[in-house]
Parts: C-alpha cells; structure tokens; sequence
C-alpha cells in the first residue's frame, strides 16, 4: 500500500510539473531549437497580432533576429497584422518594427501571388485559430498551401493549441460544392484539429505537391481547452473576446448571416442573440425545454452600438455555459434555428442562413420544420466518415 501511494504521489508529481511548465507554442518550440527547421531559409511569414510565444515576443521579431534566418517579408490575414480591423478589403502596409512589407491577403487577393512570392523559398504560418470551420485563418492556411505547392515553396505551421478542445468534434460537414473562403474545405463545423494538422489534412486529402513540416508544440493535449494551457488569451479578432464566447461561437457563429444580432456592438459578442422582433423571454423558456446539456437561457434586453441593430432594443437570450465539458454549441445553434423557423417563419429571414451552415440536407431540414434529433442525423454519417478521414492526421495525443 506504501508503494502504491509512492508511486501515486510520483504521477501527482510529474502531471504538476507538467501543468506548471505550461504549453509550449510552435514559436516557443522554435526558439528553444535554435530556429533549426528554419537554418537558412529565406522566409515569408503569415502572422497577426497572435503569433508571439510565451514571453509576448512576437514571432516577427523572432525570426527578424534570428541569425540564421532571413525575414523577408510578412502576410496578413483577415482582421490585419494588428487584428483590430473589422472592414472588407485591408491594404498592404509596412510592418513599424521592422520596416518590412506587409502583404495583404484580405484584400486584392486572398492568395498569395507569384510577386509576392517571388523572393522566398519558405512561407511559415503562426496564427492562433478558434476551431470553427468558418473562421477564415484556416482559409488562409489552405490558399497558401496552395500557392506554395504552385510555386515549389516549403510551408512551416508553427502549431497553436485549438482552444475549445481536440476531442469534440461536431456539426454538419461543408458539401463539396459549397466551397468558399468561409468554408475552404469539406469539414464539419467544429473540426477538433489544430492548424498544423488541419495542414496535414488540406495538403493530403486536395492531393497538393508541397513540402510540409509542422513544429508540434509540447505539453498540449487534446483534452485542454485554452484556459489550461498556461497561454495568455489574445482576441484572435474584434468579437472573439473570451474562452467563452469561442465555445458557443461554432453554434451561435451559425446564425450571424440572419436577421439576428449575435452580440456584436456588445460587450459579450456570441453569448447572446437578439431581435427587435423577437420574445426573449418565450425563447429562453422553450429552449430549456429541451433540456441542452452544459448550457443555461436567460432572457435579456440590449442595445448594440453596431453592426445589426444598432442603436436598437433587441429582445433576447443570453447563454450562460454551465458545463464546458458537456457544452454541444452546433446542437444549440440548430436549435435556436429550428424555433425560430417554427415561431418566426415571417420574422426570421433565412436567405443567407447556409452561408456559413455548408450544408443543404441540414438547411432544407431546418426550413421544413424537422425534428432536431432528425436535422442531427441527417448530418451525422458524413461526420463519421470526417471521424475517421481525420485520424490519420493528429498529432497529439
């Protein structure tokens, strides 16, 4: 028995250490490595405000000094280098630290171009994800494989946690012909994966000619969400301002393309859903009716000071997650649609509601009223088939 509470205390020991030494980013990785996988390359780096490793440093100012690396030039995705833009088309701009040209690609282009390209040998991509398909620095991450596999360039993923979780996998899968920039690749709503492997995924399964190295971090696991990693939270975007408002995002994102304020102009953008047309208080009731796990409904009233609504009472509900774990946010945002369809079938204007949903069987099952149990089921083969297309390409444990 002495024994056996020894050894026990040992694993309590070394899980604590673990914990303690905190993940270790790809950039982290990197620079602990002297910049090894990078010696002598002529780089062009794909970042934002998030690529900084564990002290704040930013990755550009890592690899800038580094001396066996040569920056040449940088890439931003949607929301700029500095993530605080919320507009439709970005201007190239030059990098202030270090004078460096920085290449837009969200706006004349999406892709990278051959002049843009055309002094390197090396596109490395370090950006902090959400986990949620239509979230567009995935987008970003599959346009540039493209382009390097065009051009004969090596891709670098400096890999980041996905911060709502590597095991839950949910929500239909994008139809192959409903590809866009909002959903780049035929995966489910919320894909589990992180950058890295999404990478892994993108460059076997479009069957792409490039070389592809990922600097894995260390102490990640897939059972972390991003509160345990030890990370310090930076707003990937204007409206991803929480761990929190990043879980129910994959569901409650969904419904953003409606009719319906998800909070933007808010102080908490996702944790709520609002109309002037609607009764938050019956909502709220009919949706704890049906008893969703890990997440409560409270009626609400605001006033967003922008985006839809602005300036105007909306009537609504505020989530409140009550158990992470159990938390199934697709299933919620369907049947917050399934409702509103039912109740609100003049109110609701659903136009653009499979915009971001990718998926026809489950929108047809949503304008005919269906059950949720059959709009879930409807979907659920195709994500058993992504279960299992994605196996392969994990590389954590």
């Amino acid at each position: 028995m002495v024994r056996i509470a020894r050894l026990a205390f040992l694993t309590f020991l070394l899980l604590s250490a673990a914990t303690q030494a905190g993940v270790m980013t790809g950039i982290d990785v990197l620079v602990a490595d002297d910049f090894e996988p990078l010696a002598g390359a002529r780089v062009g780096l794909i970042t934002n405000h998030t690529g900084v490793d564990r002290d704040g440093v930013s990755t550009i100012r890592r690899l800038y000094d580094a001396t066996n690396v040569e920056l040449i030039s940088l890439f931003s995705p949607e929301h700029g280098i500095a993530g605080r833009l919320d507009v439709p088309v970005i201007d190239d701009s030059t990098d202030r630290g270090t004078g460096l040209g920085i290449y837009s690609l969200y706006g004349e282009t999406r892709q990278p171009t051959p002049a843009m390209l055309a002094d390197i040998d090396t596109l490395v991509f370090d950006i902090q994800d959400i986990g949620t398909r239509f979230y567009t620095y995935i987008s970003t991450l599959n346009l540039a494989l493209e382009a390097a596999a065009e051009h004969g360039l090596r891709v670098v993923v400096l890999d980041r946690p996905n911060p709502i979780g590597g095991r839950a996998v949910a929500g239909p899968v994008l139809d192959p012909d409903r590809i866009s920039f909002v959903g780049t690749h035929p995966i489910p709503v919320r894909h589990g994966m992180t950058a890295g492997e999404l990478a892994g995924l993108f460059v076997a399964e479009r069957g792409l000619d490039v070389e592809l190295s990922v600097v894995r971090m260390r102490n990640w696991t897939r059972d972390m969400l991003f509160d345990a990693t030890g990370l310090a939270w930076i707003d990937p975007s204007p409206n991803m301002r929480s761990l929190e408002a990043a879980l129910l995002y994959p569901g409650i994102g969904l419904l953003e393309t409606t009719n319906l304020s998800v909070g933007r102009g808010t102080a908490t953008p996702f944790e709520l859903i609002g109309a002037p047309w609607l009764d938050g208080k019956r909502l709220a009731e009919q949706l704890t009716d049906l008893g969703l796990p890990g997440i409560g409904f409270h009626a609400v009233r605001f006033t967003p000071d922008a985006s839809v609504f602005a300036g105007t009472v909306c009537r609504g509900v505020r989530f409140e997650i009550t158990d992470r774990r159990r938390l199934e946010p697709v299933v919620t945002g369907l049947a917050i649609a399934l409702l509103l369809r039912t109740h609100y079938p003049d109110a609701w204007e659903t136009e653009r509601y499979g915009r971001l949903l990718g998926n026809q069987a489950t929108l047809d099952a949503v304008m005919r009223n269906a059950s949720l149990a059959a709009t879930i089921e409807g979907f659920t083969p195709a994500l058993d088939d992504f279960l299992d297309r994605r196996q392969r390409f994990l590389l954590y444990d």
